[in-house]
């Protein structure tokens, strides 16, 4: 069995491992590359393998960095199945549309500038059509269900408590080249115990190949108990100043626990039960709806909340607007009682927060809440950063708003609990491959299962790199 790294190694973005065994060629993921502008264009549109020779792609979860080049692979020539869970399915069925309509919005602005140094266009890497196309390859399972992929490999789905729908990848494999059994395990992105809504992660006996995430394998999160009592003390002072708390936010997985955690704190009137909630992104509202067609992805918490006579959605509370119309989302410039404004993009580098922050940053009664974190050179990390003047739209503006973080909603394990995750391992892996971290982060958590836990064939690929095992 060989396996090649082609993204998300030493970086935390472009997800893309392909596993060649038994004849097949098994793509774990297909993640858009984030970076800047000319780099991502030129690694997303150039795929380094033949799409065509691809036979199947195994999707880990939705978020971009490791579904967002599916409908370039398509349109390149992939004509295999795409197996996921079937929330990753609904949730894809909007990210990856919303992707298509954010490529082709920044190549009008790329063309624009080389039509002005009278150079010829270049294409959007995919567009709507291409991403809607995409679709029709995709294949929904359940989790815990294995689902045979051909006849000597079985593929089943676990937890991984990340996002709605985030799996762990195991693949069972009779490799039949070595003439041995193998279990392949890819984490995906693992999420946090005890985290609102979804059910930890699934905790795994064995492995004899690991592929694992290691975003924050050299860091500690905040106390996830701690991040309910931060927000209802930054919600109350807020109110009590008269000012508008607004939230940058991701639209997938972030804006619905806020969502979720202030309708907990609005039950037990913690919070104001009058204070209007608004949550301005069509993107978060769509993804929100999807959240509520999937109920057996809750965990125990949220299932006994609802069954308490708290509404049946636990996303929808007296107070909370959810405003998709960009006449609506105007109407919010004129608010002048307090209020909650929760609006994407998360590093507050696009879309309608934007807005919301350049009508509200100069007034000392409001409050900016970080609540994830924030790129360097973005605006949301300027923000972070408490820069006196900050520009919104090409037009300066004093921040004189307060600001406020919460660390703990972080949806990625830290340090403790990815070596609690890797320690259930009661079989340790015969190779280990350290994946989706930044250089430092990786290296650290390699060193750490060394060190700690015993793990021998611990490797931090380089972008390209192939490993037999």
């Amino acid at each position: 069995m060989e396996i090649t790294f082609h993204g998300a190694v030493r970086t935390v973005t472009g997800s893309q491992h392909l596993v060649d065994v038994n004849g097949l060629k098994i793509l774990l993921d297909c993640g858009l590359y984030q970076g800047s502008r000319k780099e991502s264009y030129s690694r997303n549109q150039n795929l380094p393998y033949n799409a065509a020779e691809v036979d199947i792609l195994v999707l880990s979860h939705a978020h971009i960095d490791h579904s967002g080049n599916i409908p370039n692979l398509v349109k390149s020539g992939f004509t295999g199945d795409i197996v996921c869970t079937y929330a990753t399915r609904d949730l894809c069925a909007i990210m990856l549309r919303d992707s298509a309509k954010i490529q082709q919005y920044d190549i009008e602005y790329v063309n624009k500038k080389r039509g002005r140094k009278n150079l010829p266009p270049v294409e959007p890497i995919y567009t709507m059509e291409d991403a809607v196309e995409s679709l029709k390859n995709f294949i929904g399972i359940g989790y815990e269900r294995p689902y045979k992929l051909a006849p000597n490999i079985t593929l089943t789905f676990y937890d991984a408590g990340h996002i709605l729908g985030s799996a762990i990848v195991v693949l069972d494999i009779a490799d039949q080249a070595a003439g041995r059994d193998v279990r392949l395990v890819f984490s995906g992105d693992i999420g946090r115990p005890e985290r609102p809504i979804l059910r930890d992660p699934a905790f795994l006996d064995s492995a004899d190949v690991l592929l694992i995430e290691s975003t924050y394998g050299n860091r500690y999160h905040e106390n996830v108990e701690e991040a309910s009592d931060k927000l209802e003390r930054i919600v109350n002072e807020t109110f009590q100043r008269g000012g508008k708390l607004i939230v940058p936010a991701f639209a997938v997985g972030r804006t619905q626990e806020l969502v979720y955690r202030l309708h907990q704190l609005v039950e037990s009137r913690d919070i104001p039960p009058k204070l209007p909630v608004y949550v301005d992104s069509p993107l978060a509202i769509d993804a929100t709806g999807i959240y509520r067609l999937h109920p057996e992805a809750y965990d125990e918490e949220t299932h006994e909340f609802l069954a308490d006579g708290h509404n049946s959605d636990p996303f929808g509370f007296d107070m909370i607007r959810y405003t998709r119309a960009t006449s609506e989302s105007k109407e919010l410039n004129f608010l002048r009682e307090p209020a909650v404004i929760i609006s994407a993009s998360g590093m507050a580098e696009a879309g309608r927060i934007l807005h919301h922050l350049k009508n509200n940053v100069e007034d000392p009664r409001n409050t900016v809440l970080i609540v994830g974190w924030q790129a360097p050179h973005t605006l949301g990390r300027r923000i972070v950063e408490k820069q006196s003047k900050i520009r919104i739209f090409g037009e300066e503006y004093s921040l004189n708003a307060q600001v406020a973080t919460i660390n703990g909603l972080s949806a990625h394990a830290d340090r403790a609990e990815l070596l609690e995750w890797t320690g259930h391992l009661q079989q340790r892996p015969s190779h280990t491959f350290i994946v989706h971290g930044e250089e430092d982060a990786s290296l650290a958590l390699a060193d750490a299962l060394r060190r700690e836990q015993g793990f021998a064939n611990v490797a931090v690929p380089q972008l390209g790199q192939k490993f037999m095992v």
